[in-house]
């Protein structure tokens, strides 16, 4: 069997169409760097954009932790508060529970007192307790020594009221005595003699 050879036209045919076809590839092959370089850039400035989503993000964690950290001082310095509440609380229970049949004793009669003050009262009482010191100190170095000594004060008392009698007496027994009485008399009735 014989095998047909191509024609010269053929031929140059077959190597146009082989020498497109190289060129074609050729070209697609010489395109792959450059797209390759392209998709490079692209992934470059995506990566870029991720760090700086990324260092965002820990910006933002780093601003969280800081708020959590302060929220969670504010949360212990509240627990100590509610307990010191608790504990107030305890305590004006007990003190309410132990006192309360006295206050409601002793309510009308505050009411009372607080609808009789007036407010000159109220003035002229917070001008005492102004003074209060003042009264302690004459208290303590005047009134207190004098109160020691009123047990002697009774019988020396009793001596002058002896002694002021046997005066009477002597002076009543002087001649003239009532010439003179009514004489004075006149003087402090009538000041313009």
């Amino acid at each position: 069997m014989a095998i047909p050879l191509p024609t010269p036209a053929a031929m140059v045919g077959l190597t146009r169409s082989a020498l497109d076809q190289a060129l074609g590839s050729a070209a697609s092959f010489a395109a792959v760097p450059a797209r390759a370089f392209a998709v490079l850039d692209g992934v470059e400035a995506l990566l870029a954009r991720i760090n700086g989503v990324v260092d965002r993000i820990e910006t933002t964690l780093d601003r969280t932790n800081q708020v959590v950290a302060k929220a969670d001082a504010v949360a212990d310095r509240a627990a100590v508060t509610v307990g010191t509440a608790a504990e107030a609380a305890g305590t004006a229970a007990e003190l309410l529970a132990a006192y309360e049949p006295a206050l409601r004793r002793a309510a009308p009669m505050a009411e009372r007192f607080v609808e009789q003050l007036s407010h000159e009262e109220i003035t002229a009482a917070i001008h005492l307790v102004d003074e209060l010191p003042k009264l302690k100190e004459h208290l303590t170095a005047d009134i207190l020594p004098i109160l020691a000594t009123l047990d002697r004060v009774g019988p020396d008392l009793h001596d002058l009221l002896d002694v002021t009698r046997d005066l009477k007496l002597a002076v009543a027994g002087i001649p003239g005595l009532g010439m003179l009485r009514r004489r004075g008399e006149k003087l402090v009735d009538d000041p313009a003699l």
